[in-house]
């Protein structure tokens, strides 16, 4: 193992080129279908390029904080990270309901938009947008997982790493599946269920499998292997808590969307499970949800949630967990640098704004 890390930037060229070979490949095969195949194969590509390459960069950090000597078979992995990523993104769009992404009209949004000009009536449009981003988030899925399938690596590896995979897909789609289940409000949501619905939609796919498959690249003992699991779990618990906080309580410049749309979507988190126990929510419980909620309602059922203490109760649960996290990171039997890099990364996750 190492105590030092070479920063994403000085082989950030050779995961953005790798990552543009994928697409462009895909790009070029996309030319005998349709046109409006190959427009799909545009859209992706977009998207896939964009963003702040979170777990890519998690991925390849931690590969060289412990040690690992494979930058090929890093890179490949990092690229199907971050297709993972907009596979889930693009299908989370479309079980939401979402057309916006970022401020931007996503797949689904943008396909369903250009019907309508074309004369499409709006149910035909959208239903043509959903079915188009479906694909879209089923093809990025397909490509990270023959990316992983055809790392150059002996069978052991190879075996490890697509069962890190699969886990991953199993316990985001239960995740998933929790978060649709809990926003039909058919039963009361606790706020433990909130917390683990968090770890498996987001902590498994965000921070423990790039830390994982980095371990298994660089050849790291069970023993750490283990480590870093409980860690991922935590940073990611830490990292849905805050994005639930900016859902409601950000700057929607600067968070791309509308601080009304999870009012209106009925989503539960742990502000929300606090809130309920108030006095005060039963004169706005049935707002939450309403996906017709104005924006006067929206703010009004904003100050209920702020005045219950639901946000001070949530921004002290972070505080403790990022503590209790940092001398989680410190005990453990990490190299130096990958230690304060992740430190780093859950300090991020706290103080995050988009």
């Amino acid at each position: 193992m190492t105590d030092s890390i070479t920063p994403l930037d000085d082989i950030a060229f050779s995961f953005q080129d790798r990552l543009a070979q994928v697409l462009t490949d895909g790009r070029h095969r996309s030319r005998a279908a349709s046109a409006q195949y190959r427009q799909l194969w545009e859209s992706l590509t977009r998207m896939a390029t964009g963003g702040k390459l979170i777990r890519p960069r998690l991925l390849m950090d931690a590969h060289r904080g412990l040690g690992g000597r494979d930058e090929r078979g890093a890179v490949d992995a990092a690229c199907a990270m971050q297709l993972l990523h907009i596979a889930f993104v693009i299908h989370d769009d479309v079980i939401d309901n979402d057309a916006i992404r970022r401020g931007e009209a996503n797949i689904s949004g943008e396909f369903a938009a250009e019907a309508v000009l074309r004369g499409a009536s709006r149910r035909e449009a959208q239903a043509w947008g959903d079915a188009t981003a479906l694909l879209g988030g089923d093809l990025m899925l397909t490509l990270a997982h023959s990316l992983l399938a055809r790392l150059e690596v002996d069978d052991s590896k190879r075996r490890a790493i697509l069962d890190i995979f699969d886990d991953t897909l199993f316990e985001s789609a239960a995740g998933e599946h929790s978060d649709v289940w809990l926003s039909l409000h058919l039963e009361e949501a606790r706020s433990q269920d909130v917390l683990a619905m968090a770890g498996q939609k987001t902590a498994v796919y965000s921070f423990q499998a790039p830390l994982l498959i980095a371990a298994v690249l660089a050849g790291a003992d069970t023993g750490l292997i283990d480590e870093l699991t409980v860690i991922a779990r935590q940073i990611g618990v830490i990292y849905q808590l805050r994005d639930d906080v900016l859902g409601l309580f950000g700057d929607e410049r600067t968070i791309g969307k509308s601080t009304i749309s999870d009012l209106r979507e009925g989503k539960e988190t742990l502000l929300i499970a606090f809130a309920r126990s108030d006095p005060s929510w039963v004169a706005v419980r049935s707002l939450f949800g309403d996906r017709m909620l104005s924006t006067a309602d929206g703010h009004r059922l904003r100050q209920v949630i702020e005045e219950s203490g639901a946000l001070v109760f949530v921004e002290s649960i972070i505080s403790d967990r990022c503590d209790d996290l940092y001398r989680l990171i410190r005990e453990a039997a990490l190299p130096t640098a990958l230690s304060n890099q992740l430190i780093e990364l859950t300090s991020e996750c706290n103080s995050r704004t988009a």
